[in-house]
């Protein structure tokens, strides 16, 4: 049987590239001689480096650059010589899984790192830049970028702001020195696929703050701040882009994005299978069987995640999609609108979730054997 396995990762256990190799150590176990194409993607968030890189040839430059504590780190973005483009991960810099649990806290954290980044690309020479977004540790409406690119946020004492997702309700004025019209002649195009605008019941803080540290009380003044900052926004730049679906990602980092550099909203899923020429894969050869998966399927799942543009791209070519899961969090009716066939988690009820996690590689093997072998039966 031919097989196409295009997973995401499993996030805090396993790799893209991981996961493959435990899927395809489980096929060939299930499948005395299967045909195994792999593509690593992302829907442009954790692993959109590696997506891009596996697909293009292409420099990596590494910075001294901020974590979204503002300690200092080191992070690579990738370069593109001969098309002058830059590609850069929001989570390598600004990501979640930069901070240990206990530090996380979305109103203390900033995007400047990644502003650092970006700074350094345009600096090389970069007149495109592809900002993936995704893992993002912050909620500061990608002020942080901003405030790395010639921006300033002052509050009524004219004093400039420190770019973090607390001081959004503390921006009285906005700034943008003169350095800062080279920005006109860069393109940014903001890589996810989400479509959460900025705030509201379905907006940043309400949908993402908590797994960044936020509790109740944080998430509710963090949505009136951004519901603020983006009445300052409307002031001062006589713009608002705060209901555009995908305003909200990384913490509304796609919303400064757009707000202060004209970036395009393009889908990471959509953009990343067109890198890897996953329809001329279909085309060519007869699959049976997709299989993707990431660490958690859930309602989150069918809101432009990977497993979902997936799914779309397969059944233009009527080919059924299998997903594993660390945690499948979605009744049957949730499978069937998302149009998966089969979803199968590795969590045992009767273990631990760190033991999923820290076995999740031997556990994906074994469950796609099992699966197969039955298919093959």
């Amino acid at each position: 049987m031919n097989y196409l396995v295009i997973p995401d990762k499993f996030k805090g256990s396993l790799t893209a590239k991981e996961v493959i190799q435990s899927i395809t150590n489980g096929l060939e176990r299930a499948d005395k001689s299967p045909s195994i194409d792999t593509v690593i993607a992302s829907d442009g968030g954790d692993g959109f480096l590696d997506a891009v890189a596996t697909n293009i040839v292409a420099e990596e430059v590494t910075v001294e650059t901020l974590d979204p504590l503002g300690n200092k780190i080191f992070a690579s973005y990738l370069f593109k010589e001969e098309t002058k483009t830059a590609y850069v991960e929001l989570a390598k810099a600004s990501g979640l899984e930069l901070l240990k649990e206990k530090d996380r806290c979305a109103k203390s954290t900033s995007t400047y790192g990644t502003g650092i980044l970006i700074k350094n690309a345009i600096k090389k020479g970069a007149t495109k830049i592809y900002v993936g977004l995704g893992g993002s540790a912050t909620n500061d409406a990608g002020m942080g970028i901003a405030a790395a690119l010639g921006y300033s946020f002052l509050d009524e004492d004219g004093i400039v702001l420190n770019p973090i997702g607390d001081n959004l309700s503390k921006v009285f004025k906005i700034e943008r020195n003169a350095t800062a019209s080279i920005l006109n002649r860069i393109q940014f195009f903001a890589v996810n696929d989400v479509d959460n605008p900025l705030f509201g019941p379905n907006g940043a803080a309400y949908v993402y703050a908590k797994q960044k540290g936020a509790c109740t009380e944080d998430i509710a003044k963090l949505d009136d701040a951004l519901e603020y900052f983006n009445s300052v926004i409307k002031h001062s730049l006589v713009v608002d882009n705060s209901l555009l679906p995908g305003a909200g990602a990384a913490g509304g980092t796609a919303y400064g994005l757009k707000t202060f550099f004209n970036a395009e909203f393009i889908s990471g899923v959509n953009f990343l299978l067109e890198l890897a020429q996953v329809s001329t894969i279909f085309k060519n050869k007869k699959i049976d069987y997709v299989i993707t998966g990431e660490g958690k399927i859930d309602s989150q799942t069918s809101n432009g995640k990977l497993v979902k543009g997936i799914v779309d791209l397969s059944k233009q070519f009527n080919v059924p999609v299998v997903a594993v899961c660390g945690k499948l969090d979605a009744n049957k009716a949730e499978l069937q609108k998302m149009g998966l066939k089969n979803a199968i988690e590795i969590y045992d009820k009767n273990k631990s979730v760190d033991y999923s996690m820290k076995n999740a590689a031997k556990l994906v093997e074994n469950i796609m054997y099992q699966f197969f072998k039955k298919k093959r039966a």
